[in-house]
């Protein structure tokens, strides 16, 4: 399946929508084993990028109710925050709910689209509703989950059928174009499709491509993996701007970093198909050294500490998720000493979270019971 990056639109169908019904949606978040930051289109443009990534059963949800007149209510369930404006009101973008804002505008109609001009909005107001179940900067891309379930709510209630690569597109313009957000597209395609992919990005298209791999694999690579919180946050902006920096100054071990990184993404696509998962293990190694080689701001003594702890007491591999900083570090451990890997990192103050993989994507259903 490909998608050309041109070009979408949306399609408006001719369902009807129930003013008194709940529109419930939403979207996974991801884990991104290897090839993040080939994503970019600073390098994809040039050189093609790829990635290998999965969705899990966590969450980023929206509740979305209709109201009778033209004013917007959004309002996050984690941060106990409330935002109240008109539809017909240009948002204000002041870092309060600001993905919801945008997808809002986007899909009403009253987004510039680079072009500096705004349309009338769309229909009527609404009271919105959002949840995740990943801290902000976990590096499991929680702000394209928010964002693509929120887009997905609105469109049901706006009766536009979206598919996949459109929904995609509309997050990434929501953040990239509207917002400003520095990144790139890996996170947006992962969360609309669900499921284990490997994404190739070009300059004219993005292809996913849906694995298909034996479910007795899949059991046993859940067994060695796992999931540690660092109990640090992170902005990935800052350090996705260093690596374009980085990258654009020609600086020869992020430009071979990131090769590398391309490469893998290739080869653990490989040793998961055939259920070669010591040497999937072996290659998150590979892929964190390789993503430190394009970015070495990406970690700081005390990750770089939890991870050779990690190593030295039963981990093959493994990697820390997201643009760096912080977030999450996955592993993949002999099951035997697990334990031991869990103990000693704990005592360092990380947290562990049980997961699994799914294969749903974005989710959208209508419901009468608040």
């Amino acid at each position: 399946m490909a998608y050309k990056l041109s070009a979408y639109r949306t399609h408006t169908a001719t369902r009807p929508t129930t003013s008194r019904s709940l529109i419930r949606a939403r979207a996974p978040l991801r884990i991104s084993f290897a090839g993040g930051g080939t994503d970019l289109p600073s390098y994809y443009e040039e050189h093609g990028g790829t990635v290998l990534c999965s969705t899990i059963n966590r969450y980023a949800s929206v509740t979305l109710a209709p109201r009778q007149d033209q004013q917007v209510r959004i309002c996050s369930l984690d941060f106990d925050l409330i935002v109240k404006y008109g539809l017909d009101e240009e948002p204000i973008y002041d870092g309060s709910l600001d993905l919801a804002k945008a997808a809002i505008a986007r899909l009403n109609g009253r987004s510039s689209g680079g072009n500096g001009k705004s349309h009338d909005a769309a229909g009527g107001g609404l009271d919105i509703y959002l949840q995740s179940d990943a801290p902000a900067g976990s590096g499991m891309g929680g702000s394209a989950s928010m964002t693509i379930a929120v887009i997905g709510a609105l469109a049901e209630m706006r009766g536009r059928r979206l598919g996949k690569y459109e929904i995609a597109e509309l997050a990434y313009a929501v953040e990239r174009s509207d917002l400003g957000i520095s990144g790139g597209r890996q996170d947006q395609y992962t969360t609309a499709f669900g499921g284990f992919n490997l994404i190739e990005f070009s300059r004219e298209r993005v292809v996913v491509n849906p694995l298909r791999i034996d479910q007795d694999i899949l059991n046993d690579l859940e067994e060695h993996l796992m999931l540690c919180y660092t109990g640090r946050t992170r902005f990935s902006a800052g350090l996705i701007k260093k690596q374009e920096g980085m990258y654009r100054d020609g600086r020869a071990e992020t430009v071979a970093g990131l090769g590398e990184l391309r490469r893998v993404a290739y080869d653990m696509k490989d040793a998961l198909l055939t259920g070669n998962l010591t040497e999937f293990g072996a290659l998150l190694d590979v892929a964190w050294k390789s993503k430190q080689r394009a970015n070495p701001d990406i970690s700081d003594d005390t990750i770089s500490e939890m991870y050779e702890t990690a190593r030295r007491h039963g981990a093959i591999g493994g990697k820390l998720l997201g643009a760096g900083g912080g977030g999450y570090l996955l592993f993949f451990c002999e099951v035997g000493r697990r334990r031991d890997v869990r103990e000693k990192l704990e005592r360092m103050g990380g947290q562990f979270t049980d997961f699994a993989f799914r294969e749903e994507g974005l989710q959208v259903w209508r419901s009468a019971c608040p």
